[in-house]
């Protein structure tokens, strides 16, 4: 049965640098097509965690050698990091989906999610970005005004607001782009912070967490599943002891309970788990699903991954 789905690809499907990202997306392109080619409407969104953080720190450098070109905001960050991957992902997709004869558009929409300007967020910094540092170099960055935290046991990442997302402003122009059988990749990055000031956008330094992004898109677009992408096939509780425990089909209700007794890292699977119980409670025979790239066909017919409804 043809299904409306919003894919949330996480970074181990971009890769951290320019020759990674341009490897990565072929894998992620042929796992996208296998679920068009069996007749799904898919959108898709995308994190930018390395992506923006290396666009910050090249136009922060290059304000600091060359004081005529001014700083970058971040929101203004967001949206490159959404042209430059979008641009490889539709690319990629438009070429396998031309190397299985199946002639459909694709094309990247430059997102903007509009935010609360009272978000609490704002006053307590949490979304790691950019890539990994060691203690000294972290050391360095909070010297030079950076806000950083240690990130999951794999090193020091710069941290920024990530204000939760309230609407998305292009919306009507993504489902004009769905009714014409084109292949939409939007809010990239979680989506351009925005505020609203009248008629007036105004861009915030912020980077909003894609999956919840991801789970406002899809519960606009009225999709009927959620797939958030993860570096693992299925989630756990307790992971990591002898109580480890992996779960396949899981109620809202449960899940809930699993994150009020805190299996789930706040950086790491928190909020992709939070995301997928928010989008499958939106709406009766809505469900979320979570797991590796390479298993999301298989994952859509029940043969693995974690599937929360």
């Amino acid at each position: 049965m043809k299904k409306k789905i919003v894919i949330a690809l996480g970074g181990n499907a971009l890769g951290n640098t320019l020759e990674e990202q341009m490897s990565a997306v072929k894998a992620t392109a042929k796992a996208i097509v296998d679920l068009i080619e069996d007749g799904n409407e898919v959108v898709i969104s995308h994190g930018n965690g390395p992506q923006v953080g290396m666009i910050n720190v090249a136009m922060s450098e290059l304000h600091n050698l060359h004081s005529k070109y001014s700083l970058c905001p971040m929101s203004v960050c967001v949206a490159m990091s959404q042209g430059y991957v979008g641009y490889d992902l539709q690319n990629q997709i438009k070429e396998e989906l031309l190397n299985r004869n199946i002639n459909k558009g694709v094309a990247t929409i430059i997102t903007q999610v509009e935010v609360n300007p009272k978000d609490s967020a704002f006053e307590n910094p949490t979304k790691p970005i950019g890539s990994f540092m060691t203690k000294e170099e972290s050391e360095v960055a909070i010297k030079n005004g950076d806000k950083v935290v240690e990130d999951s046991g794999r090193g020091y990442r710069r941290i920024v607001a990530s204000p939760k997302p309230i609407s998305i402003v292009e919306i009507e122009t993504i489902k004009s782009l769905i009714s014409a059988g084109q292949v939409v990749i939007a809010c990239g990055g979680g989506g351009i912070p925005v505020i609203k000031e009248g008629n007036k956008l105004r861009g915030v330094e912020a980077v909003i967490d894609k999956d919840f992004a991801s789970c406002t898109l899809a519960k606009e677009l009225g999709a009927d599943c959620l797939i958030i992408l993860t570096a693992v096939e299925k989630v756990a509780i307790n992971f990591g002891t002898e109580n480890e425990k992996w779960l396949n089909e899981v109620t809202t209700f449960d899940m809930k309970k699993y994150v009020e007794e805190g299996h789930f890292a706040p950086g790491s699977m928190r909020p992709k788990v939070e995301a997928a119980i928010d989008f499958a409670s939106s709406k009766e025979d809505r469900y979320a699903l979570i797991t590796l790239l390479e298993k999301a066909k298989d994952g859509i017919s029940r043969k693995t991954g974690t599937r929360i409804k």
